[in-house]
């Protein structure tokens, strides 16, 4: 076999805006952990899973959602900074950022505060730009509240607070997350954010927030340090936040300082960033072909936004094969390709795609399912999906776990089972917080 990372355009470095530049052009893309401590401090499991991924090879490492306020959790056992930080807290801190960076990836922080997409588990009452709850059924999430606008400058200081922690503490960069229906993307959809004030009405407005947190983000960081935003494409939800909408936030962001745009799409309302198994049928008619047929769910947003945009673009979500990724790159569609998923089961699926080893990662996520035969056969077609869906998404948190214990990944699991003792130690994790 042939080494063919010197010549693989995945292997170029990237510059960055700011200066500096990242090894290669694959980031892990991010993933919630949980396995922050009882009081919502990065732990030692931390430091062995993102030595790992980063010894697999990708040029950056995006965390998982670091909270900017404890109150309001994407899940129990997220790392929170949203206060002055103990010592030993910044040291955990450290041995994180370092343990990626010793072995030479870069590692940003992705800072998130999730709004009104808080479990009840954590919170019964979430907040959000306006007291409008979340259309799934069951009680999964309260009926949020809506902030105040003194609430709403606080928010904004909590973001720059921990990028400044982040900072600090040796992470190479931070991603503001404004995807995914946490509280930045509900603030720029015009289903969620109903306000009549500064912060609601025309979409100038409704990315007052977004704009403002990376005003006071950069102000926190400087000039030579990496800011990233997460936008969503479209949150693909009739009258909500639009591509068009997209289009113009990224012209807006060109004179924000931004290092780089992460495009994605979709919330938990509708989850266009996950494949779950056969759930977008909602929003088909937005996914364009071309995208479907070139692996990555939203390349073909990407390259919309890249005739506006001036700074570079990352895509995530569906890269598997080198030939996709490699074709991203050369059309300029996007700079850096995000793998997530492949890397909970193979941490060295970068080094392998760059090698040559291997042509593909595997899609996992269409190895197992949940049959009919398991639920009954009354079960709908719609209950073995999402049961699907939320099972393969176990069986990747229970291959993270294993790797933040130092163990080998498990190739295959009853996902049924998976899903049942995720969801126990989810509720088990919430109880013991220390709030």
């Amino acid at each position: 076999m042939t080494d063919i990372s010197s010549t693989s355009s995945l292997s170029k470095p990237l510059s960055l805006p700011s200066g500096g530049s990242l090894r290669n052009r694959i980031a892990k893309g991010a993933m919630t952990e949980g396995l922050a401590d009882e009081y919502s401090r990065a732990t030692e499991r931390h430091v062995t899973l993102y030595r790992r991924w980063a010894e697999g090879g990708a040029g950056m490492l995006l965390t998982g959602n670091v909270m900017v306020d404890r109150r309001y959790l994407e899940r129990p056992r997220n790392v929170v900074i949203d206060g002055p930080q103990s010592d030993e807290q910044i040291d955990r801190l450290k041995r994180w950022s370092g343990a990626a960076r010793e072995v030479g990836a870069d590692i940003w922080m992705q800072i998130s505060h999730a709004g009104r997409q808080t479990p009840q588990i954590v919170t019964t009452e979430p907040v959000a730009p306006s007291a409008i709850g979340m259309g799934l059924p069951g009680d999964t999430f309260a009926a949020p509240r809506a902030l105040t606008e003194t609430e709403i400058h606080e928010v904004i200081g909590r973001f720059a607070h921990t990028a400044s922690v982040a900072k600090r503490t040796g992470f190479s960069g931070v991603q503001i997350h404004a995807a995914h229906g946490y509280l930045i993307s509900e603030f720029l959809s015009p289903l969620v954010n109903h306000r009549e004030d500064d912060w609601g009405g025309p979409l100038e407005n409704r990315a007052r927030l977004l704009m403002q947190v990376i005003k006071e983000v950069r102000a926190q960081v400087g000039s030579g340090f990496p800011v990233s935003v997460k936008l969503n494409s479209s949150d693909f939800q009739k009258g909500g936040f639009s591509a068009d909408d997209s289009l113009q936030v990224a012209r807006w962001l060109n004179d924000a300082g931004v290092d780089l745009l992460e495009i994605s799409g979709g919330s938990y309302e509708q989850p266009a960033m996950m494949d779950m198994d056969g759930m977008d049928a909602p929003y088909e008619e937005e996914k364009r072909a071309s995208t479907k047929a070139r692996e990555a769910y939203f390349l073909s947003y990407a390259e919309e936004i890249r005739q506006v945009a001036k700074m570079p673009l990352m895509v995530t979500g569906g890269f598997r094969s080198r030939a996709g990724m490699e074709d991203a790159l050369a059309s300029g569609a996007c700079d850096l390709c995000g793998i997530a998923r492949p890397l909970c089961v193979n941490p060295d699926v970068p080094n392998e795609l760059m090698r040559g080893v291997i042509d593909a990662a595997p899609s996992w996520e269409k190895k197992f399912r949940i049959g009919p035969g398991i639920l009954g056969p009354n079960s709908s077609i719609g209950l073995i999906k999402m049961l699907n869906g939320f099972g393969v998404m176990a069986f990747f948190y229970e291959n993270i776990f294993r790797l933040a214990d130092g163990k080998d990944t498990k190739q295959k699991m009853a996902l049924l089972p998976a899903f049942i003792k995720y969801q126990m130690q989810e509720a088990k994790k919430a109880k013991a917080l220390v709030r």
